[in-house]
Order: structure tokens, then sequence, then C-alpha cells
């Protein structure tokens, strides 16, 4: 079920506010806890609270850390984006998310305000948070000033920018709508977007578009001498009081703003007087301009009136302050309860909410799992429970660097084959963080387990001819060492291949540790993170040329290993034919594999055999294979051979610049896992994350 929604706007001064407040008071009548996070947030001074975060927690009584509430001030943001550390930025999102996710009902997301990027780069962002959180979106967009078929345009263009990117989009508002446009605008977005879009539009509301006197005293930084408690009052147009008494008064509107020279007593004071005359309009307060002050004799008849407006005073001149007071943004702020509940009013009242309520309830989220958020999983399920993992190869700068990364963590425990003096020297020239007493280092020869574990070995070998004498050389290599570590429960894991080639990692752990009960084959998988989605390969790494039995082997474990890291697994057994078109051997083996997965697993979803842009591109699938559930939308993809699966995998990583998590070994008892031995840092910090949880799962 749906736990979210995220609010996007395409633009400045759209009135998300009113639908956020609209649909925090909507969504506590059906849930009991409704948390607020907004990814990017406004940078203040003076430890002053971003107003977005500060009105919601403060009207709604939500019981959250200001902190938990934001991911970046716009200032941290740049910092970050400037730097190149995008991945950070999304991984920092994620996380201070699914924190929220955990501890609420439900958490309404709302977008930044296009204020600092341009738009086209934050509105890019934008698309970006809500895919890697997974939620869908609600699109809100003021029309005030704007043509309508200008309104229209970007708007659509809008849209198809997050379904482009596979965020679903279940509602469009427009806001800020002229009356006499209403029906207009709303027929013309419903015969554009598809019938499942929900399509409201909203007026314009002087008292909500207007700013209150606060936030026009706050913007000028103007002292307030009377009406302190009178400064929520809505604004309508800005009056200069420049002329003589009599003409002034005959151009006074409801709700004006009277900016006139301090010095001007007689226009304060008919404004004051036209205030509570029944034959004028109600004025909403005075900015007095100008360095002069008012009189003693003035002040005390302010003092004495029983009914008031605001008055504040700026020592600028009158048509500075004029002109920027024209150009101050109206917001809804924590004490301006009225314009919260007029907000709450007007989004109940134009907007089907019953319709909104049933439609988040009914939606199911999209299961592709984004890279960033695949990492953060990762990461989450590692810390689940601790787990011990060896690494054979201390002689490689890039272990030990991924050690240390991990060490800094402190989700799992690790120890390093190799000489401790090496290492040691190793570490202070490459000058990385390191604590010794967290992790330890063993030189295999002189280890107190040495003698017993090369006894074990050859109890466990000698039938196969091995004497104590060969045991004992065996045992001195890292590779046997570090997988008898893992056999005798030292370890729960193994991660090696840096340095060594697969056969050396892997042999050790086919003569002893063995296949898990119910699999006749040791295969691979590699979790390819693409742009927009996390996909399965196997078996890239270990099988030449699998046998049709083999190769439903490979698939169901791959499929097994796909659900237990959270992937939605649909298996596409790959072929150069689909469906029933293609004859030959190779086809032959692809099909009758595929059967032998349908008899043996009747609860996976399998096609086969299918093409690689059937099963991945749904227009492709949908012409190819037009009742089928997996084709277009396929997860887990088989390869035929490890021919096609490992240039496959290459090609893709390369010509995509996807990260490949793995190889992955499936089906022995414990989990050891082989490394490129071009790996990166991050490969190895990845694959040991993935053997932790492994470990966990084989308990």
């Amino acid at each position: 079920m749906n736990k979210a929604i995220y609010i996007a706007s395409n633009g400045s001064d759209s009135g998300k506010s009113i639908l956020t407040v609209g649909l925090m008071n909507a969504l506590l009548r059906h849930k009991p806890k409704v948390g607020y996070f907004r990814p990017i947030i406004e940078s203040t001074e003076n430890g002053l609270k971003d107003n977005h975060i500060n009105t919601v927690l403060s009207y709604f009584s939500i019981d959250m850390d200001y902190r938990d509430a934001y991911g970046y001030s716009n200032k941290e943001l740049v910092k970050q984006w400037s730097n190149g550390n995008r991945e950070i930025i999304l991984e920092t999102i994620i996380t201070k998310y699914k924190k929220l996710e955990e501890s609420f009902d439900f958490v309404i997301v709302e977008g930044s305000d296009f204020s600092h990027f341009s738009s086209i780069i934050e509105l890019d962002l934008n698309i970006l948070i809500a895919k890697n959180l997974g939620i869908p979106v609600i699109i809100i967009s003021g029309v005030l000033d704007k043509p309508v078929e200008s309104f229209l345009d970007s708007l659509q263009l809008t849209y198809d920018s997050f379904i482009q990117k596979d965020v679903n989009v279940i509602s469009v508002i427009a806001n800020k709508v002229r009356k006499e446009e209403m029906r207009l605008i709303e027929q013309s977005l419903k015969s554009s977007l598809p019938n499942a879009v929900i399509v409201n539009s909203i007026p314009i509301n002087e008292k909500l578009k207007n700013p209150t006197m606060k936030e026009l005293s706050d913007f000028i930084e103007a002292e307030v001498l009377f009406g302190n408690d009178l400064l929520d009052r809505p604004t309508g147009e800005i009056a200069i009081g420049a002329m003589h008494l009599q003409h002034f008064l005959e151009h006074l509107t409801e709700d004006a703003v009277i900016v006139t020279p301090a010095d001007r007593e007689d226009i304060l004071m008919g404004s004051l007087q036209a205030h509570i005359s029944a034959n004028y309009p109600s004025l909403a307060g005075v900015v007095l301009s100008g360095e002069m002050e008012l009189s003693d004799s003035v002040i005390r008849l302010i003092e004495g009136l029983e009914k008031i407006i605001p008055i504040v005073a700026v020592q600028e001149p009158t048509f500075n302050i004029a002109f920027q007071l024209a150009n101050v943004r109206s917001h809804i702020y924590a004490t301006n309860t009225n314009k919260i509940r007029m907000s709450i009013d007007m989004f109940e009242k134009y907007v089907d909410v019953e319709k909104l309520m049933t439609h988040l309830e009914s939606y199911e989220v999209n299961k592709a799992m984004t890279p960033r958020m695949f990492q953060y999983y990762l990461m989450k399920r590692a810390m689940q429970e601790r787990k011990h993992i060896v690494l054979p190869e201390g002689n490689d700068d890039r272990i030990l660097i991924a050690a240390s990364k991990i060490q800094e963590l402190d989700i799992l425990d690790l120890t390093i084959l190799g000489h401790p003096d090496k290492v040691t020297a190793s570490i202070e020239r490459l000058n990385i963080s390191f604590n010794f007493e967290k992790t330890q280092i063993i030189n295999p020869e002189e280890s107190k387990y040495f003698q017993d574990f090369t006894k074990t070995l050859y109890e466990l070998r000698k039938h196969k001819g091995l004497s104590p004498a060969m045991a004992e050389d065996l045992m001195i290599d890292v590779s046997y060492f570090g997988t008898m570590m893992v056999y005798k429960g030292l370890a729960d894991g193994m991660v090696s291949g840096a340095a060594h080639t697969t056969a050396h990692t892997i042999k050790p752990a086919l003569q002893f540790i063995k296949t898990r009960p119910g699999f006749s084959v040791v295969s691979s998988v590699f979790f390819m993170c693409l742009e927009d989605r996390v996909s399965v390969f196997g078996d890239c790494a270990i099988n030449p040329n699998p046998t049709a039995e083999e190769l439903s082997d490979i698939a169901i474990a791959s499929a097994d290993s796909s659900i237990a890291f959270g992937i939605d697994a649909k298996i596409a057994m790959l072929s150069y034919s689909s469906g029933v078109s293609g004859k030959g051997a190779d086809v032959e083996i692809v099909k009758k594999a595929t059967a032998i997965v349908k008899s043996k697993r009747p609860d996976l979803k399998v096609e086969g055999p299918i093409q690689y842009d059937a099963a991945v591109d749904p227009e492709v699938g949908r012409k190819k294979l037009p009742n089928s559930e997996v084709a277009g939308q396929a997860s887990v993809l088989i390869f035929p051979d490890l021919n096609t699966g490992n240039n496959t995998y290459k090609a893709v990583q390369r010509e995509t610049g996807a990260l490949a998590i793995g190889p992955m070994l499936q089906g022995l008892n414990k989990p050891i896992n082989d490394l490129s031995r071009g790996c990166t840092v991050e490969d190895i910090f990845n694959t040991v994350i993935i053997t932790a949880i492994q470990a966990q799962d084989q308990n």
C-alpha cells in the first residue's frame, strides 16, 4: 500500500501550501499519524525555521523533530551539487524520508519552491527525488497572470516530464484560476490527460493571494508602532498617500495598505477615520516612510482610539517602499490560523477530496527499485543482524580503503588476511582512517588456527588423495584459509577476487563448503543498477554452457535472490527469438528450461524464450508477446550461456554507466563471493554488504 504523496509544482508562486495543509487535514481524518517532509528548503538565517515546516508542524501538532522534516537547505544543496556529490544528495534524502516512512502511517512530501536553480534544473531534481522515493505525485501549478494556452502547454510538459521518468502522477491541480476560466481549464486538462488522473481547479482568492500586514512589515523590516496584534490582517492594493486628503479618500479600496510620509499626519488621521467610517472601505494598515517621527499629540490621539489598524514605520522613501511592497509574495505561516483555515476550506470545496483519498488508499506502489533506493535497502538490511566477513586480500589497496569505509559505518565485523606489518604500512601510506581494534589482521601461516584448519582440510579431502603436506601448502593460500574460516564459523562469509581469478576464489568453496540442498549448480548474479531500475543478471560469471536443467536452477535461484533483496521477480529466459518464432538447439534449451521453471515453481512469473529488447522495453514487449506478464517489465534476466551473459553485463555497464554489484554466488551452503580483478572500492563495499545479507538469510 502507498504510504506517501509528493507535491510538485512547475514554478514559483504555485500555491503548494494550500495543497499541503488541505491534504494534511484530509489525511488526518483517515490516518492516526501523518508526517511531513521537504527534501529542499529555503536557507534561513539567525536560527529561523523554514516557514512551511514550522506552519505544518505547529498547526497540526505533528510530533516530529524539525531537523527530521527536511533534507537540505538551498545553500547546503548548492555546495554538494557544485562538488559533484549528487549521489550523496539522493542518499541523504532517501535515508531521511525512510526514517519518517517507518514512523508514520503516511508522509506528505512537499517539493522545492523554484526560487534558486533554473526552472528546468529544479524540475528535473524534483522528478529525480520523487522517482527515488518511489512515491506518486500531485502536480499543482499557478495560472495567475498567465495566458490559458501557455499555462496548459506548460502543465502538460511538466506532466510528461514525470511520466517519461516512470513517475506516476495521480492528480493535476490548476491553482489561482480566474473563475470564468475554470471550466475551460478543467475540460482541457481532462481531455489531454489519462482518465485515471484526477483533475481539479482552485479559483483565485484575493485574501489568500495577497500577503498579510505581518509579511509586508517583515519584508521591509519595519518598526511596528501600533496594532501589533492585528498584523495578520489580509491586504489589498498598495496606495500611496501623497495627494490632498479629499482626493486621497476618493481612491481608497477594501484592505488597502496606505504608504505615506510620516509627516503627512493628515493622511494618517484621514485613513484611520475612513477605516472606522461606514461610508469608506476597511483598510489593512498604514506604512509611514521617511525619517520623520509622529508628534506626541498624534500619538496620544491614536492611543485613545478604540478601533485602529496596524501602523508601521520605515525610514526609506515612500516610492521605494511602495515598489518593494508590491512585490511581496504571500505565504501561509503558523500564527495566521485564519489563512490556514481559509486554505483548508478552499481545498475541501474545489478538490474532490474523497476521490483523492480513495485513489491514495488503493494506489499500487511501483515495485521497480531505483539504484539509490536499492543501495539504501542493502544498508538497512545489513544493519538488521551484525555479521562477520573475511577479506583474504589484505595486500590490495582497494580492499583496505573499502574496509575503512565499512568500519566508519560500524554495521558489520571484518577480518583481513595478510601480514600485519605490511597491512599497517599500506594503511599509513594510503593515509586512511583504520581502527585495528575493530578489525583483526591475520597472517595465515602464523595464525593460531593454522594447524587446526590444515587438519580439517586433510580430513575433508583425503578421500580425493590429499596428503597432510598438501593440505598444509593449500592452507597457506589466503583463499583456502578464508574459506575455512567460514566453514568453521569464525566468519559468516568471504569476499575475494580483487587480486585472484574467479576459479581461485571459488574452488575451495566447491571442495568443502559445498552446495545447498536443492541446488544442482552454483551460479551467480549481478545486480545491475541502471538509471531508473535495478535488474538481476544471471549467470554472467560461472557456468559456460548450462543444460536446460541447470539453466532452470539458475533462473529459480536468481529469482529467489531477487526477492530476498527486495526486487519483484519477473523472469525473462533470454534467447535470440521470442515466443514460438525461433528454431534451433539453443532455443530448445531455453524452451525446456522455461518449462521446468514453471513446473518446479508455479508461483514465479517467467517468460521464455524472449529477446532482450522484448524483455525490458514495454512497447516492444507488447508487440512481440502481448499477453505476457513479464514482457517489457522483466527484472530477472537469465542468459543462455556465459559468453552471452558476461559480454552483455559488461556492455550494459560500460555503455550506460550502470553500477554492477556482484557477482553474488548462489547455491553454496555459506556465502562466498567473487570480485572482478578490475573492481572498484565501491564494488568491494557493495559486495561485502550483500555477502553480510546473504549470511543473515542462511542462518
